[in-house]
């Protein structure tokens, strides 16, 4: 025992040790981040800006703008600071914390988005009944409690991974502190804690699929019974966006939890981490632009 080293920082890893290809993949994440930086900034200003879309769903939808916006902003401005000076050690308190809010922002987001299916539910299925049970103060309620959930299973998850000494190895085969490289260099102990809680925390998540699953299926089923055209396209733009952000939450989410934890730096490994950790934010407000009949007059009566 006297002879194990524990360590309090950790070495990330770039896929190449050219100082050239690390300055051009440091200028790549600037360029990504700054897209993401600007379209969910772009969409919370409008919603804000905009009293025709100070509705509960708008509501909602600012608010995983500002989630998406978080998640990017805890991983790449360290990462394109890395790779541009060449920098790999981090702190275990500032990993600890990366992981902590990653958590965090995407328990909420996956929280809202379960209120935001249940909102258009209400909206669509019981139009006549909308105000009378989404009210500013169920909507309040409804953030808090994701916010409330989030820190709760968040607190549990990382002090779950970071409740024993690293005394394997510092060796993080990504570009910041994911959490399948942190469980792969983690003691037997809590690695066997953190998959009991990985398999509570995918039943939690199979009955919130199947409350969404069941929510969107009457909306569509109460959307294709809508005689007038005009009706059913708006109703369905005002859902198609929600659903398509779902499903690249799920696979993106996929991909983190279920796919191969490398041992390795590799550009599969890299482009892996891209997709779940950059994609969404900087997609969702793409789709909400192109999709969402509003939000898509609100720009253009205000930049055209």
């Amino acid at each position: 025992m006297d002879n194990l080293t524990v360590f309090t920082e950790f070495l990330l890893m770039d896929v190449t040790a050219s100082r050239e290809l690390q300055v051009l993949q440091g200028v790549l994440f600037l360029v990504i981040y700054l897209g993401a930086l600007t379209g969910n900034l772009l969409t919370v200003t409008v919603i804000v800006t905009d009293t025709r879309l100070h509705s509960p769903m708008y509501f909602f939808i600012s608010n995983v703008a500002l989630l998406d916006l978080g998640s990017i902003s805890i991983v790449v401005p360290r990462a394109v600071v890395n790779s541009i000076t060449g920098s790999k050690t981090i702190s275990l308190t500032e990993c600890a914390a990366q992981i902590f809010l990653y958590i965090l922002f995407a328990e909420v987001e996956f929280a809202l988005l379960m209120v935001m299916s249940y909102d258009r539910y209400v909206a669509i299925c019981h139009p006549l009944h909308y105000r009378l049970i989404i009210t500013p103060s169920v909507c309040s309620q409804a953030a808090a409690g994701s916010w409330a959930s989030g820190l709760v299973f968040s607190s549990i998850h990382t002090g779950a991974l970071f409740r024993l000494p690293f005394t394997k190895t510092n060796v993080v085969q990504q570009y910041f502190c994911d959490i399948p490289q942190i469980l792969r260099i983690s003691s037997s102990d809590v690695q066997f804690c953190a998959y009991v809680l990985l398999a509570v925390s995918v039943s939690l998540v199979l009955v919130c699929l199947t409350f969404m699953f069941v929510s969107y299926v009457k909306i569509f089923s109460t959307v294709l019974n809508i005689h007038f055209v005009e009706a059913r396209n708006k109703a369905i733009s005002t859902c198609t966006p929600q659903l398509a952000i779902l499903l690249l939450f799920l696979v993106s989410g996929e991909v983190s939890v279920l796919g191969p934890t490398a041992k390795e730096p590799s550009l599969k490994n890299l482009l892996t981490a891209m997709f779940y950790s950059m994609v969404p934010p900087l997609v969702n407000p793409i789709i909400y632009c192109l999709r969402n009949r509003e939000i898509n007059a609100a720009l253009r009566s205000r930049f055209c």
